[in-house]
C-alpha cells in the first residue's frame, strides 16, 4: 500500500488474495514525507504539515482494522531513507514470489517503483501494477491521443470514454500472513510519536481519515439526490463553514481511501434514478473528470510541477518578495477574506475550490484582480 488505503476496489489487493496461500499486507513509513524538519513553517515535515499526517496515520488505522476483520493485519515497517530499500529487502527476506501494486504516476513515485520493479525482476518475482487511482490509465489515454495529453477538457473527455467498472467482489477473508522472521512489525504510530514538537495547541481537523469514513461520507452526499443531480460547478458558497458546500471527498481520492471508479459509479446510479442532472464540466461527475484530466495532463508533460522546462507553462519573469509570501502563507495579508481562507488551510487542510482560486489569485495575478473576483463571489451570495 503507498496511496489506495482501502479494501474495496483494490485490484492489486484482490490480485494477491486470489494467487497465493500467504499475503503481507504491507505499509512502509517514508521519511521524505514524516521526517520532522525543525525549520518548517508549521509542526509537520518539509512535505506534510501535521494535518496531513494526521489523515494518513487516520486511514492506516484504519485499512488496518478493515484488514483484521478479514483475518489479516497491516504490516507497517519503517524506511531508515529510501522506501525502495525497505521493500526490495522484504522481498528477499520474506521469499516473495509476487508482487502487487497500485500504479503511481508522480514522478517521485515513477522512479521508487522503477528501483523495486528492476530487483524484481532479477529476483524473478512476478510484478502486477493495476490503474486503480484514477478513472483511466493516463499513458492509455495519451496513447490514444496519438502520444502527446489531450490538453483540453472536451479533447480528454472525447478521447477517454468510459471509465472501467470497479472490482466490488465482497470477500470475507483474505489469506494468512507468512512468517516474517526477525522483522519489528510496528503498529500505526500515534501523531505525538513522530517527533514534531508540542502539538497541545494544534486544531484537529473535522475530517477523520480511513475508507470507513470516506464511504459514509460518499453515501450521505448522493442521497441527497437532488443535489447530486443539480450539481453545478463553480455555484455553491466558498464561505459555508458549519457544513461545506461540497462532498468534501477530496482528500479521501488523493490518499485512495476512496476509488474514483466506485465514487463515479455510484453518481451514475443516481443520475438513471433523476429525470434531468448537470454534464460535464459543471456537473458531480464532471469535478472527476477534471482530476483524471489533471493527472493524465501531468503524466505526459514533462516538468508539469515547474515552470522551467514546462512547454505548456507561461513563463513569467516572477518577482521574488519573501516577506509577502510568508504574510500570504500564514495569513497575515489584512485581506479577511483571504486570510481566513488560508487559517482555515493551515487548520483543517482542506478548503473550498472556489477559495482555492481567490488565494491563488491573490499571490500570482495581484490584490486588485483578487479582491474584484473576490466582491463578485460575497454578491452571488448575499
Amino acid at each position: 500500500f503507498r496511496k489506495g488505503l482501502r479494501v474495496h476496489d483494490n485490484p492489486a489487493l484482490d490480485a494477491a488474495r486470489r494467487s497465493a496461500a500467504r499475503v503481507y499486507p504491507v505499509f512502509v513509513l517514508d521519511p521524505r514525507y514524516l521526517r520532522p524538519d525543525p525549520a518548517a513553517p508549521s509542526p509537520g515535515s518539509a512535505r506534510a504539515g501535521v494535518a496531513r499526517v494526521r489523515f494518513l496515520l487516520e486511514s492506516l488505522r484504519d485499512l488496518d482494522a478493515r484488514l483484521r476483520r478479514l483475518g489479516s493485519r497491516l504490516l507497517v515497517l519503517r524506511a531508515r531513507d529510501d522506501v525502495s530499500d525497505a521493500v526490495c529487502a522484504a522481498l528477499k527476506d520474506w521469499n516473495i514470489g509476487k508482487l502487487c501494486f497500485e500504479s503511481d504516476t508522480e514522478p517521485y513515485a515513477l522512479a521508487r517503483d522503477k528501483r523495486v520493479t528492476d530487483f524484481a525482476a532479477a529476483s524473478g518475482i512476478e510484478v502486477f501494477s493495476p490503474v486503480s487511482h484514477t478513472l483511466f490509465d493516463p499513458a492509455e489515454i495519451i496513447e490514444k491521443n496519438g502520444g502527446r495529453p489531450p490538453l483540453t477538457y472536451q479533447s480528454f473527455v472525447a478521447t477517454a470514454g468510459e471509465p472501467p467498472k470497479p472490482v466490488m467482489e465482497k470477500y470475507s477473508e483474505l489469506p494468512p500472513i507468512g512468517d516474517t522472521g526477525g522483522y519489528e512489525l510496528l503498529p500505526v504510530p500515534k501523531l505525538e510519536e513522530l517527533g514534531y514538537g508540542d502539538l497541545s495547541q494544534e486544531y484537529i481537523p473535522p475530517f477523520r481519515g480511513g475508507e470507513t469514513e470516506a464511504l459514509k461520507r460518499m453515501r450521505e452526499s448522493l442521497q441527497d439526490k437532488e443535489w447530486v443531480a443539480k450539481f453545478e460547478k463553480p455555484k455553491g458558497d466558498p464561505s459555508a463553514f458549519l457544513k461545506p458546500a461540497t462532498t468534501v471527498l477530496s482528500p479521501y481520492l488523493k490518499f485512495g481511501c476512496l476509488s474514483a471508479r466506485y465514487f463515479y459509479h455510484c453518481i451514475q446510479d443516481v443520475y438513471r434514478s433523476t429525470k434531468t442532472h448537470t454534464k460535464p464540466p459543471v456537473s458531480l461527475a464532471g469535478q472527476l473528470l477534471w482530476r483524471d484530466f489533471f493527472y493524465t495532463v501531468s503524466f505526459g508533460t514533462p516538468n508539469f510541477h515547474q515552470m522551467e522546462g514546462n512547454k505548456i507553462c507561461k513563463q513569467i519573469p516572477w518577482r521574488e518578495n519573501g516577506e509577502l509570501f510568508v504574510a500570504w502563507r500564514d495569513g497575515r495579508t489584512g485581506y479577511p477574506w483571504i486570510d481566513a481562507i488560508m487559517i482555515q488551510l493551515r487548520k483543517w487542510g482542506w478548503m473550498h475550490h472556489l477559495a482555492r482560486h481567490s488565494v491563488a489569485c491573490f499571490l500570482t495575478r495581484g490584490d486588485l484582480v483578487c479582491m474584484i473576483y473576490t466582491i463578485a463571489r460575497c454578491i452571488l451570495f448575499v
